[in-house]
């Protein structure tokens, strides 16, 4: 599919893939086994302008189709799964920030997001609150010129490394109504980090807490200059954050099954390659079809963005007529995107029997990664929460 790009397109693409190869995938490895956040890659990326890829040219982006980015963000994860997670989040937390702005915050603090110089996160979840934002309990109490927040965020990505977060408080005791989305920069006085998540995988993408108390966030970073708008940003930003999971997942899952293939080939029992067995062979059949059809099925959502957006050409997605909900969709690709990512990779460990469990090849690390793709952005039963309830048109999201 990518053959269909503009050349302009298809050269990015060619320059990612060797970037990807020669810089990141001989990396990955030693990042995570350290447990260190690749913020040297991260600054690469921007000077090789990929962190602002869908972003508009007068705040520093190169106004890309969103499916162009996602390829590049497919490729990214395919070397090495915390970068690409990183760049997500990353892009979650500017589109959010660059989307729900005033013109002056947009011009003071999009900018140097979209270009890379400063790394954004997103912040949530608190340690009572995860899918069910409306509950969060992080208070933000207006004091003159400023707001002084307090409480607990949690399972922020990349915590304590990134520069500017984009945090949802509480200013009013009204649900969802009550929430209020502020930016708020990592030397903000009253903001301190708690010791990072000791995690199953992605060790070197650090999940730490946020913790403010009485921290005076100036007025002017209520992201909007209105408050009650929090919980819109949180639910708009996540629709394309969980198109940016799904092609992570589908970049973890190419890898699984890149050195799955290799090993199949290379491996022989019984004089012959044992991907020659029907056994092993029909395993790296589905793990290619799975692979195939989430590709398809986030490229086809990112299509329709686009479309929409003015950034590409419309492509008919079956059975998306008049009732098309980018939202369901969206949910629908981070669900069967980040569980065919989960099997892929169990598949893989299992192709390579005793040495797949072992550290000596890294499908053992991308098993344990593929797991977290299931949980982030929206656990994978709250997306099919989400499918349900857009296609019956009961409850809300």
């Amino acid at each position: 599919m990518v053959h269909t790009l503009p050349e302009e397109q298809r050269h990015l693409l060619e320059l990612v893939e060797g970037f990807a190869r020669t810089e990141v995938a001989p990396r990955a490895d030693e990042h995570e086994r350290a447990g260190a956040f690749p913020r040297a890659l991260f600054d690469q990326m921007g000077t090789m302008d990929l962190t602002g890829l869908p972003f508009d040219e007068e705040v520093g982006g190169s106004a890309l189709p969103l499916r162009t980015y996602l390829l590049v963000l497919e490729e990214i994860s395919q070397a090495f799964l915390a970068l690409g997670l990183g760049l997500s989040v990353h892009t979650l937390a500017t589109w959010g920030i660059d989307t729900f702005a005033t013109p002056e915050q947009r011009r003071d603090l999009v900018p140097d997001l979209v270009e890379g110089r400063r790394l954004g996160a997103y912040s949530l979840s608190e340690p009572g609150s995860g899918s069910d934002a409306a509950a969060m309990t992080t208070k933000a109490r207006r004091d003159g010129d400023v707001y002084r927040l307090d409480g607990v965020k949690a399972w922020v990505t990349h915590g304590g490394v990134a520069d500017r977060y984009l945090v949802m408080a509480r200013t009013a005791d009204e649900g969802a109504k009550g929430v209020s989305a502020f930016v708020v920069d990592a030397d903000q006085p009253g903001l301190t980090f708690a010791a990072p998540e000791e995690k199953m995988g992605l060790k070197a993408s650090p999940t730490t807490q946020l913790l403010f108390e009485d921290a005076p966030v100036p007025g002017d970073r209520l992201l909007g200059g209105e408050e009650g708008r929090g919980f819109a940003v949180a639910m708009a930003s996540l629709d394309g954050g969980r198109l940016g999971i799904s092609a992570c997942a589908v970049g973890l899952s190419q890898a699984a099954l890149n050195v799955a293939l290799s090993y199949a080939r290379e491996r022989h029992q019984f004089g012959r390659p044992i991907a020659e067995f029907q056994g092993v062979s029909f395993l790296l059949a589905d793990m290619a079809t799975r692979t195939e059809a989430a590709r398809t099925l986030y490229r086809s959502v990112a299509e329709r963005r686009d479309h929409a957006q003015g950034r590409g050409p419309h492509q008919d997605t079956p059975g998306a007529g008049s009732g098309y909900s980018t939202t369901r969709a969206a949910a629908m690709s981070k669900l069967f995107a980040t569980d065919a990512a989960m099997q892929t990779t169990t598949d893989a460990v299992q192709v390579l029997g005793g040495y797949g469990y072992t550290a000596d090849f890294p499908v053992e690390r991308y098993m344990r990664e593929a797991k977290v793709l299931q949980i982030v952005e929206g656990t994978n039963q709250i997306q099919r929460m989400v499918i349900g309830r857009d296609l019956t048109g009961h409850g809300s999201r």
